[in-house]
């Protein structure tokens, strides 16, 4: 049996919107499939409520290593043995995907951020096939036009012992719903420690700009190959809104309108501060749509 672990780093303020993709996963996946939400220890309480049978509250002090120590009254982590930089709210937060993707030995780990929701059943083949983890990749989507993913692309050259990559475009590995390979993981950041002979906390911890999604993208293409790149494919399976501008209620429902069949998710972004009962009310209008067309005594009404 194919084993998947859906995995959330969240915290207190994104609580509502980690409930309502909660229930998402609970809805749309079969009883094998398992959510694990990461939260910082003073959020536990609150994070509580969701915990149940396949709804897991794990504390991020039990993923990071102890050497990173928070700043009270602060966004910022200190790594006790490289103090300086301290390590970023970002940067902490893509730490703790790695370490938690690492220290899962399912098949797959799929991680999902807080402002994504799932709109169709998934399933664990959706994601792993003949033992291969489906690895998403962009071919020719990143160049000048987006210098923070041209940083990416460097640093994640740097981390892995690679040499600077010819003139863009390079491939984009980025999304908002993305599925890794513990295994491959655990390889890659083993890597990164024998190429800086340092722990890969301290070295990613270290940087100022750093993509973890690029970095497991540029390993498998370029370090590891066949046939972890056998099971590829340019569609991430989640349709995005990325602006930062509020939807109100029939944008949202137009972009909800524009999900294509192979979407197994849809992400309005937190950034983007639409109101919540705008996002509850486009997401549970396109439920009610998609039952519509899948039931057939409402299909002959």
């Amino acid at each position: 049996m194919t084993r998947l672990a859906v995995i959330t780093p969240s915290y207190e303020p994104d609580f509502v919107l980690c409930e309502d993709l909660s229930r998402s996963v609970l809805e749309n996946s079969p009883e094998t499939v398992h959510h694990h939400i990461i939260v910082p220890r003073q959020d536990l309480g609150l994070f509580a409520r969701l915990s149940g049978p396949r709804t897991h509250i794990r504390c991020e002090a039990d993923f990071l290593p102890s050497s990173f120590v928070r700043v009270p009254f602060s966004k910022f982590t200190v790594n006790i043995r490289r103090p300086f930089p301290p390590v970023r709210g970002w940067i902490l937060q893509q730490v703790l995907k790695l370490a938690a993707a690492a220290a899962f030995h399912d098949d797959a780990v799929v991680l999902v951020d807080s402002d994504i929701q799932f709109i169709r059943p998934f399933t664990p083949e959706t994601f792993v096939s003949e033992g291969v983890v489906r690895f998403y990749r962009k071919p020719d989507a990143d160049d000048e036009r987006l210098p923070r993913h041209m940083v990416w692309h460097r640093v994640a050259r740097m981390l892995l012992g690679l040499p600077p990559a010819g003139p863009p475009p390079y491939p984009n590995y980025v999304s908002s719903l993305l599925a890794w390979d513990p295994a491959i993981v655990r390889r890659m950041l083993s890597h990164i420690s024998n190429i800086t002979g340092r722990s890969w906390p301290t070295v990613v911890g270290a940087q100022l700009h750093f993509s973890e999604w690029t970095l497991y993208g540029v390993y498998v293409d370029h370090v590891i190959g066949a046939p972890a790149v056998s099971f590829c494919s340019e569609h991430s399976l989640c349709h995005a809104y990325w602006d930062e501008i509020p939807l109100g209620a029939n944008d949202a429902a137009e972009f909800l309108s524009g999900a294509r069949r192979a979407d197994v998710a849809a992400m309005i972004s937190a950034k983007s501060r639409t109101p919540l009962a705008v996002r509850r009310t486009a997401f549970a209008g396109y439920r009610a749509a998609q039952t519509a067309r899948t039931d057939p005594q409402l299909f002959h009404l």
